[in-house]
């Protein structure tokens, strides 16, 4: 039987509990950081185990946290990002099972010379320490984030989102099995277990120095608030505002398979496209079938005057509606004139996450992922391709839109910082 919430929430000395974290979290990071790779894998492997054990615990806590919810008026798109199913505890535990198959990037000598006076130097990646995960509802990034934290030798605190409270702290739970099956320290991932946002301020102070790295995964709001308030670095998660650009040299059937993907496979994650953007060239084969699709398909369409012209089901787009990160099946349309006024429109209102062109001219696929500045430019291809397990990386934890050590998906290698080794013979400086 589940714990009521609002009896945790009553009993939390909140800012105990968060010094608590900072210190656990701590003690154990030199641990993770010096664990041979066979043992965070066999952990990893035994965590994928303990997930499929605990899901019907999970599916339980998960319908509680859903009920909550759905009696709060959350919309369709908040609770299909915090839904959890049988496949997608098993898409789960399979991230995790890929992360334990990734190389070790702890170690790695990504860089090695010589000196003219005989040193040898090597540059070599190391963890970055205590990463501090926020994130908003999705569950799932419970399991992400703990995987690739242990993976690339980190401690791990995370604040998930609230309405999602009782479906972590049972992920959280199973992870911590795998990681005691395994010899290592169930600290090495843990959940913050309260509500309350003044928990989130304290992380974002640094928990005493104890928080290295924070890496926040949610909406504007949060991912603004981590930014400006902050004392320790930060992996800025902006919003997905992504871009489908269809140029006039796209084919149709390709046009519209892309499209359709990008904005309706799921609407409510942050590779999702936000605004379709039609060359005006090639607005007379592309424009009408494409926004009746998409109405066909029940999304609705905010459109420019020569879009709404098209269907009459088509609403009127505003200013706003261009730099919206909808995250339902909502999407704005605008016919543009080129290439070039594509590439400018996306650089005013897109939050350089994820964009795409569609065409078979090579010269402006080229020059589109050249120009376009964000994290994952695309060129025939949907934009929710935006994905660490799409990249090969097993899993992420968000997509970083900033432009300092990591940017796009951030994995395994992205938690890991280097240092230097320097091998000598008996040199001195003259």
């Amino acid at each position: 039987m589940s714990v009521p919430l609002k009896s945790i929430e009553r009993t939390t000395d909140v800012a105990a509990v968060m010094s608590g974290l900072g210190r656990s979290a701590r003690a154990v990071a030199r641990t993770l950081a010096l664990a041979p790779p066979k043992q965070k894998d066999q952990a990893l492997r035994a965590m994928a185990r303990a997930l499929r054990a605990d899901a019907e615990t999970l599916l339980k806590a998960n319908a509680e946290d859903v009920a909550e919810a759905r009696a709060a008026g959350m919309s369709a798109a908040f609770i299909d990002r915090l839904l959890l199913d049988p496949a997608r505890i098993e898409t789960m535990a399979q991230g995790i099972e890929v992360v334990a198959a990734l190389n070790d990037p702890v170690g790695q000598i990504t860089e090695s010379w010589s000196r003219p006076n005989g040193l040898i130097i090597e540059r070599v990646r190391v963890p970055l320490g205590v990463v501090g995960i926020i994130y908003e509802s999705r569950p799932n990034v419970t399991a992400d984030a703990g995987a690739l934290c242990l993976k690339s030798g980190n401690a791990a605190i995370l604040r998930g989102g609230s309405d999602s409270l009782r479906s972590s702290r049972a992920i959280v739970a199973a992870l911590g099995r795998g990681l005691h099956e395994a010899g290592l320290p169930e600290t090495a991932i843990q959940l913050v277990p309260t509500r309350d946002r003044t928990a989130v301020g304290m992380m974002l102070a640094g928990l005493d120095g104890n928080i290295d790295v924070l890496v926040p995964r949610g909406g504007k709001d949060l991912v603004a608030r981590v930014q400006a308030e902050a004392r320790v670095p930060v992996f800025a998660h902006l919003e997905g505002v992504c871009h489908v650009y269809v140029d006039k040299a796209a084919t149709l059937d390709m046009a519209k398979a892309i499209v359709l993907n990008a904005k309706m496979r799921r609407t409510g994650v942050c590779g999702a496209a936000e605004t379709l953007l039609v060359d005006r060239a090639g607005a007379p084969r592309h424009l009408q079938p494409l926004v009746a699709m998409l109405l066909d398909a029940g999304c609705e369409v905010r459109g420019d005057p020569e879009t709404q012209s098209v269907d009459s089901r088509v609403q009127p787009a505003t200013e706003d509606d261009w730099k919206t990160e909808y995250l339902d099946a909502v999407i704005a349309v605008k016919v543009v004139d080129g290439i070039d006024a594509a590439i400018a429109h996306i650089e005013r209102y897109g939050s350089h996450h994820t964009d795409a062109i569609v065409t078979e001219d090579k010269a402006n696929a080229e020059k589109f992922l050249r120009e376009v500045d964000s994290a994952i430019v695309l060129h025939n291809a949907s934009t929710q391709f935006a994905d660490g397990g799409e990249f090969g990386f097993g899993a992420e934890i968000g997509i970083a839109t900033g432009r300092l050590h990591a940017r796009g998906p951030v994995g395994v290698d992205q938690l890991t910082t280097f240092k230097y080794r320097v091998h000598g013979t008996g040199q001195i400086r003259p």
